[in-house]
């Protein structure tokens, strides 16, 4: 769990077992595998979130899965979604479209992934009346490195009226992967 660029939770670091798993979970989806790696998620959510945030919160978090723009989309935001779902604790709402294709961004650096995904997403409905104020706004993705996706999907819901609290993550890429991503 961290704060940058905004409150996240995850279950691991990506590398070695992890990043291997990862890579073929996107490959051959299985709910299973996925839920087993959604519980450490899910218990630092738990364990970290204090009741009066709870309370500020009002219910718990929708979550809102990264959509892809490519014709076969990584499976894993959806999927991890489904297996918090599972818990009764959380509901997807899929808020968030592709407004246009991006790059790649396994080879960029933390400036252009950033200009990479700037106005990259577009919110399809604002929130109902109250509904922004009861029900927060968690962002799902499988990995974590820098935050462009992230913080570029929390503007484009929080322009639309929704108050997004943290993301949820399978993985999140180390310091050193995350300063060579700098470069």
């Amino acid at each position: 769990m961290g704060a940058d660029p905004l409150p996240w939770w995850g279950a691991g670091r990506y590398g070695g077992g992890l990043r291997h798993l990862l890579l073929d979970l996107r490959r051959r989806p299985r709910i299973e595998a996925v839920a087993a790696l959604a519980r450490g998620p899910r218990r630092a959510l738990a364990t970290t979130v204090d009741p009066l945030q709870l309370r500020t919160w009002g219910e718990r978090p929708l979550l809102v899965p990264i959509p892809s723009w490519k014709r076969r989309a990584n499976p894993l935001p959806p999927l991890f979604c489904r297996a918090l779902e599972r818990g009764g604790d959380f509901r997807r709402l899929d808020l968030l479209e592709r407004s246009r294709p991006v790059l790649g961004q396994h080879h960029l650096g933390r400036k252009l992934r950033i200009a990479n995904q700037a106005g990259a997403f577009r919110c399809l409905r604002p929130p109902g009346p109250g509904e922004a104020r009861r029900r927060p706004v968690l962002i799902v993705d499988d990995i974590l490195t820098t935050g462009a996706t992230a913080s570029s999907a929390a503007r484009c819901l929080a322009a639309a009226g929704w108050r997004v609290e943290g993301m949820l993550c399978l993985a999140r890429t180390g310091a050193r992967e995350a300063e060579r991503a700098v470069h």
